[in-house]
């Protein structure tokens, strides 16, 4: 499976990676909730995670299925989330977690190895779209990091490093998996 997660929780790093990755000529699908949250902003709309959760996770899991389905299985793809993050995020929220959501994260299955950041006070910072506190952020990794081993998938945590030494440690990380 092509299909690469980085995840980890708000703030760690993850999606500087990814635009490093994206820099070096690999694929990457940019994180789907940074994008409907401004989406949904523009729209003045109600479907956003501080204020409906449950919607905003709607919108978020029929994103991540399209963007799934619409990468090539032939190339190396890195994801910034997968739909195991959403699980994460209800539970952290409180919400339950109804069947579709359960049923896409065992139909989309990505690579068996996911690498996860964590937390990292010397980089957090909040943003328009990451409103969570530092403690928050720590927190909501845990439950991702915890969905994700209950999914099956095989959780490598990235190093606290310079992106340089995070994009190397993926990668030789994965020259010894084969991918197919």
């Amino acid at each position: 499976m092509n299909k690469i997660i980085i995840s980890g929780g708000p703030g760690s790093g993850k999606s500087t990676l990814l635009l490093a990755l994206e820099g070096a000529g690999l694929q990457c699908v940019p994180e789907v909730s940074r994008e409907l949250i401004r989406q949904e902003v523009a729209r003045s709309s109600e479907c956003v995670p501080w204020k409906d959760l449950a919607c905003f996770a709607r919108l978020c899991l029929r994103k991540m299925i399209f963007d799934f389905e619409n990468v090539s299985n032939d190339n190396l793809t890195f994801f910034d989330r997968g739909i195991p993050d959403i699980i994460a995020y209800l539970r952290f929220g409180g919400l339950p977690v109804d069947d579709a959501f359960m049923t896409a994260a065992e139909t989309f299955r990505y690579a068996a190895e996911v690498f996860i950041a964590p937390p990292w006070e010397a980089i957090y910072i909040n943003d328009n779209e990451r409103w969570q506190t530092f403690s928050e952020a720590a927190a909501l990794y845990s439950e991702i990091k915890k969905v994700y081993t209950e999914l099956g998938y095989q959780v490598t945590e990235l190093p606290l490093a310079s992106v340089e030494k995070r994009v190397e440690f993926t990668l030789t990380k994965l020259e010894r998996i084969e991918y197919k």
